[in-house]
C-alpha cells in the first residue's frame, strides 16, 4: 500500500502533496538470438509475438480484401508485423484496421493495371502475399488479366526490389492444360511467377468454408438451384483459419521458399453430400435442379454479362465435372505443422442464422442424434 503525506500550508502558499517515486522496469535487452538474417541479408528482430510488439516482419498482401485475406492480415498484425494492405476499394478495407495495434496496418491504393502503385506496395517489404484471384469473368477484368498478368506484373514488381520472401495463392486442380478457364490460367500463373521469381511459394488450397465461403453459404442459400453434374464433384474442403495459420507459418519459415503446398482437408466428398449435411444443419431441404451442361453454360454466360453475377459462371459449369486432384510431390499442412479441421464441426457455426425461428435454438445435428439415440433401448433376441 502506497503512503503519501501532505506538506502544510504556509505563508499563503498551497498545500503541496508528495508521493514516493515508482521506479520504472527497465526495458529488456534483446539478445543476438533475437536477430534473424534474411536471404538477401536483411536484419529482422523474431519476436515472440503480441498484439503491441515492436519488430516483426513487414508484410504486404494483395487481395487483403477478399475471403482469406483477413485471417492472414490478423495473425501478422497479432504478431506485431507491420503488414502493409493495397486496396481499390475504400469501404472494403475497413474491417482489417482494428486487425493490428495503431500505425501496424497500412493502406495504400492500387491498381493492378499500375505497375508504379504495384512497386510502392513492395518496396519497403521483406515477404509479399499474392492472394488476388478472380474465378468469373467482369467488364474490367477476365481470368487472363487477374490470375495471369496480375500475379506477372506483381512478381515482377517483387523481383525489381529483390523482396526475400513471395507467397502466391493459386487453386487446387492448377493446369495450364484444364478445360477450365480458371485452372488453366491459375496454371499458367504458377509457371510466369516462378519464372520471374524462382523462389516462389506457391499454394493451392482446395475449396473452402468459413464465414464468407462460397461453398456452405452457396448451398444453405437458394442460389444453388441448377446444377449441371449432379454435384458429383469430389474434393477435400479445407476451413480458412486453417489456411491463415499455413500462411502465417510460411513467413516464419524461410525453408518453405520455392515449394509447392497442397492445402486441403481430412476427408474427401462430394458436393451432394456436403449438401446434405448442410440440409440437415439448417433443417430445410432445398431443391436442386439437374440440367445439361450446354442449356447451364448459356445461361450463366449470359448472367455475367448482364449483371456480371458471381454466383455461378459458364467456366463454373465446366468445374462441376472436374474432381480435385492432389499432387504428391507437394508438401501439405503436417509440414506446417497445422492440423486441419474437419467441415462437420463448424456448420452449426456458420449455418445457423439459415434456420427458421421454429429451429433457430436447436442444437447442432450430431448433438440431437445422440440425444435421439439415448431414448431408445437396442434389445437383442438371440432367441
Amino acid at each position: 500500500m502506497q503512503k503519501s503525506w501532505t506538506i502544510p500550508a504556509s505563508n499563503g502558499l498551497r498545500a503541496v502533496t508528495k508521493f514516493p517515486c515508482v521506479r520504472a522496469k527497465t526495458a529488456s535487452r534483446r539478445g543476438l538470438g533475437d536477430v534473424s538474417i534474411t536471404r538477401t541479408g536483411r536484419p529482422i528482430i523474431r519476436i515472440q509475438g503480441g498484439r503491441s510488439a515492436l519488430g516483426g516482419h513487414t508484410a504486404t498482401v494483395f487481395g487483403a480484401t477478399g475471403f482469406l485475406g483477413r485471417y492472414i492480415v490478423h495473425r501478422l498484425a497479432s504478431r506485431g508485423c507491420t503488414v502493409v494492405v493495397p486496396f481499390r476499394d475504400e469501404m472494403a478495407k475497413r474491417h482489417l484496421k482494428v486487425t493490428g495495434d495503431l500505425g501496424r496496418v497500412v493502406f495504400m491504393e492500387y491498381d493492378l493495371r499500375n505497375t508504379p502503385s504495384l512497386e510502392e506496395s513492395v518496396r519497403h517489404s521483406d515477404i509479399v502475399y499474392n492472394l488476388v484471384g478472380r474465378d468469373y469473368p467482369t467488364k474490367n477484368f477476365d481470368l487472363e488479366d487477374v490470375n495471369v498478368e496480375g500475379a506477372e506484373r506483381i512478381a515482377e514488381a517483387v523481383a525489381k526490389y529483390d523482396i526475400d520472401r513471395f507467397v502466391h495463392m493459386s487453386s487446387y486442380n492448377a493446369d495450364k492444360n484444364s478445360p477450365s478457364a480458371f485452372f488453366r490460367t491459375k496454371g499458367r500463373g504458377e509457371e510466369v511467377v516462378r519464372s520471374i521469381f524462382p523462389e516462389t511459394t506457391i499454394v493451392r488450397p482446395a475449396p473452402v468454408f468459413g464465414f464468407e465461403d462460397k461453398l456452405l453459404h452457396k448451398l444453405a442459400g437458394q442460389s444453388s438451384l441448377f446444377t449441371s453434374n449432379h454435384m458429383q464433384e469430389r474434393f477435400w474442403p479445407v476451413h480458412s483459419i486453417d489456411i491463415g495459420s499455413a500462411l502465417a507459418a510460411m513467413a516464419e519459415d524461410d525453408s518453405t521458399a520455392a515449394e509447392t503446398y497442397e492445402l486441403y482437408g481430412p476427408k474427401n466428398y462430394s458436393m451432394a453430400e456436403i449438401a446434405a449435411l448442410v440440409d440437415r444443419e439448417i433443417v430445410k431441404h432445398r431443391r436442386h435442379v439437374n440440367l445439361p451442361p450446354r442449356v447451364l453454360k448459356l445461361v450463366a454466360d449470359m448472367y455475367n454479362k448482364l449483371i456480371y453475377w458471381s454466383q455461378t459462371s459458364a467456366d463454373s459449369v465446366e468445374r462441376e465435372f472436374i474432381d480435385q486432384k492432389i499432387d504428391p510431390k507437394a508438401k501439405t499442412f503436417k509440414d506446417l505443422g497445422v492440423e486441419p479441421a474437419e467441415i462437420t464441426n463448424y456448420m452449426f457455426h456458420y449455418l445457423q442464422h439459415y434456420r427458421s425461428s421454429s429451429f433457430y435454438d436447436l442444437p447442432p445435428a450430431t448433438e440431437r442424434e445422440k440425444r435421439e439415440e439415448k431414448k431408445y433401448y437396442h434389445v437383442i433376441d438371440d432367441q
